[in-house]
């Protein structure tokens, strides 16, 4: 059987089939119709029709979709979403009146881990922790190949707990658009790391150029990035203290400065609850691949190696 999965995102929509074994076909990306809800769902359904050509109804168990943000368990409609015209709307109904098979939508985080935990970095770890650290910093619990949503739907919902352990400095916390202060993302986001290199250096850069500097000897871009390694230690140890994962896979643009994860990996143990501390730190091997693939992965798990 084939997953048709679909990863909504802010600028593109990406779509595949996968197989259980995880064969690919028809990958399309096409732009995302920013701003109209009614556009958006012919995207959608026009990129589906792209990725299950050649294949048979009797041959798709579904279409999985996955999204910046999460249905609402009392109302059924999107929440939480920082692609703003989804939020309030009926996305499932919409999408299940639209097309022939099953249905699923389930949070871009979410795909992500199940993605991993599959047949990425995660593969053969039993409770797997996606992170996503890019725009926003969000997260995926999968249990025995099987993401967890929780009853209200905000499971590894990390990014919107206050920084453990704040110093004098992180009390406060800047604003979030949650509405609350001292998010966690508020401080391990992308544009929240490129705001305090700003306001150390006088400078605008992006991450990438930041890990470059720091690479480099400039002391504001060595000193940005270490507290951020300890903020994230301490962050990622609160999920340690309660969940206590078999691995830890990280995705997102800040991700992709190596040090960190190095960093952080190092001062973990000052801040996790226990006398030991072995849990592995893996960066994601999928890529901005994963949610799609995690996605179609929601209508056709992984079958037997």
């Amino acid at each position: 059987m084939w997953g048709i999965g679909i990863d909504l995102g802010g600028t593109k929509i990406e779509a595949l089939a996968l197989s259980a074994n995880g064969e690919e076909r028809n990958r399309v990306r096409i732009p995302t119709p920013r701003g109209d809800y009614g556009a958006t769902l012919d995207a959608i359904v026009s990129a589906a029709s792209i990725a299950r050509r050649g294949l048979k109804d009797e041959e798709i168990a579904g279409a999985g979709v996955g999204i910046p943000g999460s249905f609402s368990p009392s109302t059924g409609l999107v929440r939480n979403a920082n692609s703003t015209w989804l939020i309030g709307q009926p996305l499932l109904r919409d999408l299940q009146g639209r097309f022939d098979w099953p249905v699923m939508i389930e949070n871009d985080a979410n795909c992500f881990a199940l993605s991993e935990a599959a047949d990425g970095a995660g593969q053969g770890y039993g409770t797997v922790f996606g992170v996503i650290l890019g725009t926003g910093v969000g997260g995926g619990i999968v249990i025995d190949g099987r993401a967890l949503l929780g009853r209200n739907a905000i499971a590894g919902e990390w990014g919107h707990n206050a920084l453990p352990w704040p110093d004098v400095s992180e009390t406060s916390g800047p604003a979030c658009y949650c509405g609350k202060r001292g998010c966690i993302e508020t401080f391990l986001s992308g544009p929240a790391l490129e705001k305090q290199y700003q306001a150390l250096s006088g400078q605008a850069a992006d991450a990438k150029a930041i890990a470059e500097r720091a690479v480099e000897g400039e002391e504001a871009a060595r000193t940005v990035l270490s507290v951020y390694a300890r903020r994230l230690a301490k962050s990622l140890a609160m999920v340690i203290n309660i969940v206590d994962p078999d691995v830890i896979v990280f995705g997102g643009g800040v991700s992709n400065i190596p040090s960190l994860i190095e960093m952080a990996a190092a001062e973990l143990p000052e801040w996790v609850f226990s006398d030991c501390f072995d849990t592995p730190l893996k960066v994601n091997r999928w890529g901005d691949s994963s949610g799609v693939k995690g996605a179609a992965r929601l209508l056709c798990p992984r079958g037997p190696a």
